[in-house]
C-alpha cells in the first residue's frame, strides 16, 4: 500500500476495519523506525519507543480528525514519545555506577546500520559518521530532515512533528545543519593519513566519545591548522547527498510476521475463525489471541538483544494479533473490574414470637 494514497485506508481503519489497520501500520512502521532509530542514535530504548509510538497509534487512531494528516500525526506521536522518553531518563534518581545513565548501544548503531545496510561511501558515509556529533535536540531534528532531504516527509509535516512555527523550524534546521557540517570536517581530521601531530595532542585526553564539546573544539582546530584546514574543501551539501536515498530496512524481529500457506488442515480454521469473548465486555471476537498485551520490561544496560527480542513480540502483538477497534479496546478497559471485596452483612436478629397465655 503507497503511503500517497493511504486516506482511504486511513478513513476505513479509522472506521474499525482490522485489515486497513494493520496494512496501515505495517506500511509506516520502516518510518517510524528511522525517525525513532535516528533520533536516539541507536540507544537500547529506541525497540520500546518504536513500539509505545505504534500502540498510542492504535488507541487514538479514532480520534484523528483528518485523514489526509495521517503522517503528519503519526510522525508527531513519534517524536512526543522520543521527548518523552527523554524527560523519563533525566527524572530518573542516578544511585550507583551500575544505574548510570546509558550511552548509545555501538553494537546496534544507527549510524553503522545505515552505512552497512545502504552502502554508503564518500561523503555521504561522511555526513552519516558526522550524525553522531550533534546533541540531543539537533540530533532529533536531524532525524526529520534526513527524511525530508531523501524525500520521505515534507517541510510541513517536519514542522508539525517538531510542533514550532516554519520560520522558527527553517532557523533550527540551518544551525543544525552548519553543526553537521561541522561534524563531517571532524570525522574528516580525525581519520586524516598522516595525522594531524597537533590535532593528536589536542586529543589526548578525549574518551572517543563524540560529543558536541569536542565537536566544536576539532572543528576550531581546523579552521585554524594549515594542515587540516583543507577539510572544509569540497563539502557537497548534505542534501543532494541524502536526495533519493533509502530509508534504512527493518530488522527481522520488527518485520512484519509472513502468512503461512494455506493447508487442508487449515482451510476450516480459515473458512470457520474461532471466536472469544472478551471477559469484560461478552463481544465476541473473531480471533483466536488474546485481546490483552503485557507491557515490555524496560531494557537495562546490557539487555539490547533481550530487549529487541521482546520487542519483536510486543510490536508484533500489536500490528497483528490485537482484535478489536480502538474504541472497544478503550470501552474494555473502562469495564475492566475491580477486585471484589464480599462484604457479609449481619442477618437481622429474629425475636421468638411469645406464646399466647390461655386464659
Amino acid at each position: 500500500m503507497k503511503q500517497e494514497n493511504g486516506t482511504a485506508a486511513v478513513e476505513a481503519a479509522r472506521a474499525g476495519d482490522e485489515h486497513a489497520r494493520e496494512e496501515l501500520l505495517a506500511s509506516y512502521l520502516p518510518l517510524i523506525y528511522n525517525v525513532v532509530g535516528r533520533a536516539l542514535d541507536g540507544h537500547a530504548d529506541v525497540d520500546d519507543v518504536v513500539q509505545e509510538t505504534m500502540l498510542r497509534v492504535l488507541e487514538s487512531l479514532a480520534d484523528l480528525r483528518e485523514p489526509a494528516s495521517f503522517r503528519s500525526w503519526l510522525v508527531a506521536i513519534a517524536m512526543n514519545q522520543v521527548r518523552r522518553r527523554w524527560t523519563t531518563d533525566r527524572k530518573a534518581p542516578v544511585v550507583g555506577l551500575d544505574q548510570a545513565p546509558e550511552r548509545a548501544d555501538r553494537s546496534a548503531d544507527f549510524v553503522d546500520l545505515t552505512i552497512l545496510k545502504l552502502g554508503l561511501s564518500g561523503q555521504r558515509r561522511e555526513v552519516a559518521a558526522a550524525t553522531r556529533w550533534l546533541d540531543e535536540g539537533d540530533r532529533s531534528l536531524l532525524s526529520l530532515w534526513w527524511l525530508e532531504a531523501a524525500g520521505e516527509i515534507t517541510r510541513t509535516e517536519l514542522v508539525a512533528a517538531v510542533g514550532i512555527g516554519s520560520r522558527h523550524a527553517a532557523v533550527r534546521v540551518q544551525r543544525m545543519k552548519e553543526q553537521l557540517e561541522a561534524g563531517r570536517v571532524v570525522v574528516r581530521a580525525l581519520a586524516a593519513d598522516p595525522p594531524c601531530a597537533d590535532l593528536a595532542r589536542l586529543t589526548a585526553t578525549w574518551d572517543h566519545e563524540p560529543c558536541a564539546l569536542w565537536r566544536k573544539r576539532i572543528s576550531r582546530h581546523a579552521r585554524r591548522c594549515a594542515a587540516c584546514s583543507g577539510h572544509w574543501n569540497d563539502l557537497l551539501p548534505a542534501e543532494g547527498l541524502l536526495a533519493g536515498l533509502a530509508l534504512l530496512p527493518l530488522p527481522s524481529h520488527l518485520a512484519p510476521p509472513a502468512a503461512p500457506a494455506p493447508t487442508a488442515a487449515t482451510a476450516a480454521t480459515t473458512a470457520a475463525p474461532a471466536h472469544h469473548t472478551s471477559a469484560t465486555s461478552g463481544t465476541p471476537h473473531t480471533h483466536p489471541l488474546p485481546n490483552r498485551l503485557p507491557r515490555p520490561r524496560r531494557v537495562t544496560k546490557g539487555a539490547t538483544v533481550a530487549g529487541t527480542a521482546a520487542l519483536a513480540v510486543a510490536v508484533t502483538a500489536a500490528l497483528w494479533w490485537w482484535p478489536g477497534t480502538p474504541a472497544d479496546r478503550k470501552a474494555e478497559r473502562k469495564e475492566e473490574p475491580k477486585a471484589a471485596r464480599t462484604v457479609v452483612k449481619p442477618s437481622p436478629t429474629r425475636h421468638p414470637t411469645p406464646t399466647p397465655t390461655p386464659t
